[in-house]
C-alpha cells in the first residue's frame, strides 16, 4: 500500500475525529449522559464509521468514508438540553429510520431533496451560530485560554484550513496539561466501553430533535458527501449508501451513537489524487481510514477522560472553531438567491432564538416558519406577474 494512502487516510481520520470530538461530548453532556454513556457514544460512533467505511469502500471499490454529523451534534447540544439519554436515543433511532426510508422509498428521498436550500441552510446556520457566538463570550470570560487558541487557529489556517482545529486541539490541550491547569492523572488508558441504553419514545423529542437531526444530516452531510464523490469522478450508488449509514445509525443508537452518515470534508481528502494517482486504487484510502477509526475506538474512552479534565472554556472554543467553516457555508447557501432571503432570515432567526413550543425545539419551528414564508413569497411573485400593468 502506498504511503500516500496511509497518510491521507490518517489525516482525514484525525481531522474528522479530533476536530469534532469536543462537540460530540458537548452533545452527550447536554442531554444528560454520564461519563460511561459518553464513552459508549464515542466508541459506538468510531466503530460505526470504521465498519461502514471499510465495507462500503471494499464493496464498491470507491473511497467511501463516513463520519458522524458535526451539525447534527450541534443540534443535539443546543436543543437536547436535559432530555436524558433514553429519549435522545429514541430521536437518534428515528433519524436513522428516516434515512433508511429515504433509501427504500424514492419519492421520500425526492421530497427531502426538494426542501428549499435557503431554508435548510438557514436552519443549519441558526443551530451553528450559537456555538460560534460563544467564542466571543469565552474570550471575555477566559482570555488567557481562548485568545491564544484563536490566534493559533487563524495563523494555521493561512497554511492549512483543514488542520487548523486539530492544531488548536493538540497544542492547547498539551499546554493546559503541561502548565498543570488540568491534572495529569487524566492521561491514563481506559478500555473501550459500550453501554446499552433502552430507547424511549417521546413525541415532542422525536419531532423536535429527531426530525431536525435527520434533515440536517441529509442536507449537510449525506447530499454533500455524494456530491464530493461525484466531483472526483465516481458514481456512488445513492440508495445502498443511505441504507448502510441508516442501518448503522439504527443498530448503534442504543449504545449512544448520534448517527453515521457520509463524510464531506474528509471525503475530499481521501478521494483526491494526492491519496492515490490511480482512481481505481483510491478506495484503499477508505479502507485504511476505517482501520484508523478502529484504533480511535480503542482510545475513545481514554480521550473522554482527557476531555473531562480540560476547562469548559477550552472545550467550547474548540467546538466553536470547528463550526466556523460549516456556519460560513450555511449562511452562503441561505442567502445565495435574493428572492429567497426573507424565508432564509425568518428560518435563521426562529432557529437561533432557541424557542421551544409544545415541547418541540427551535429547529422544527424554524423549518416550519421558513417553509411557510417561502410558499407565501412564491405566491406573491406569482400574483405580481399576473397583475395587469398600466
Amino acid at each position: 500500500m502506498r504511503a500516500s494512502v496511509l497518510v491521507s487516510s490518517l489525516v482525514a481520520s484525525l481531522v474528522g475525529f479530533g476536530g469534532t470530538l469536543a462537540l460530540v461530548l458537548a452533545a452527550a453532556r447536554a442531554v444528560g449522559a454520564s461519563e460511561p454513556e459518553a464513552s459508549s457514544t464515542v466508541a459506538a460512533l468510531c466503530l460505526g464509521v470504521a465498519a461502514t467505511s471499510l465495507l462500503l469502500s471494499l464493496r464498491y471499490r470507491i473511497p467511501i468514508v463516513t463520519a458522524w454529523s458535526t451539525p447534527g451534534a450541534a443540534v443535539i447540544a443546543t436543543f437536547g438540553g436535559g432530555i436524558g439519554m433514553p429519549k435522545a436515543v429514541g430521536a437518534f433511532l428515528l433519524a436513522g429510520l428516516l434515512v433508511l426510508a429515504c433509501a427504500a422509498i424514492r419519492p421520500l428521498a425526492r421530497l427531502v431533496s426538494r426542501i428549499p436550500m435557503c431554508v435548510a441552510s438557514a436552519m443549519l446556520a441558526g443551530v451553528l451560530v450559537r456555538f460560534v457566538m460563544g467564542l466571543a463570550e469565552n474570550a471575555v470570560a477566559a482570555p488567557l485560554i481562548v485568545l491564544p487558541m484563536l490566534a493559533l487557529f487563524f495563523l494555521v489556517r493561512l497554511y492549512s484550513p483543514t488542520a487548523a482545529v486539530l492544531a488548536v486541539l493538540v497544542a492547547g490541550a498539551g499546554a493546559i496539561f503541561a502548565t498543570g491547569a488540568a491534572g495529569l492523572d487524566a492521561l491514563v488508558f481506559l478500555p473501550p466501553h459500550l453501554a446499552f441504553m433502552v430507547p424511549q419514545a417521546d413525541v415532542s423529542v422525536l419531532l423536535g430533535l429527531g426530525v431536525p437531526l435527520f434533515l440536517v444530516t441529509m442536507a449537510a452531510q449525506n447530499l454533500p458527501g455524494l456530491a464530493v464523490l461525484r466531483a472526483m469522478g465516481y458514481q456512488p450508488p445513492t440508495s445502498p449508501l443511505l441504507a448502510a449509514t441508516g442501518a448503522a445509525t439504527v443498530l448503534l443508537a442504543p449504545f449512544g451513537s448520534t448517527g453515521i452518515n457520509l463524510a464531506a470534508i474528509t471525503a475530499a481528502i481521501t478521494a483526491n489524487p494526492d491519496a492515490h494517482p490511480d482512481p481505481a486504487r483510491r478506495y484503499l484510502a477508505g479502507v485504511s481510514y476505517g482501520v484508523w477509526y478502529i484504533l480511535l475506538a480503542v482510545l475513545g474512552a481514554s480521550l473522554v477522560g482527557v476531555f473531562a479534565a480540560l476547562p469548559p472554556a477550552f472545550i467550547a472554543t474548540v467546538a466553536g472553531l470547528a463550526l466556523i467553516a460549516p456556519l460560513t457555508g450555511a449562511l452562503a447557501g441561505a442567502l445565495q438567491e435574493e428572492q429567497d432571503r426573507l424565508a432564509a432570515v425568518v428560518t435563521f432567526a426562529t432557529t437561533a432564538s432557541g424557542v421551544a413550543v409544545l415541547g418541540m425545539g427551535a429547529p422544527f419551528w424554524g423549518l416550519l416558519a421558513g417553509l411557510v414564508v417561502f410558499a407565501l413569497e412564491r405566491l406573491r411573485v406569482r400574483f405580481a406577474t399576473k397583475r395587469p400593468h398600466g
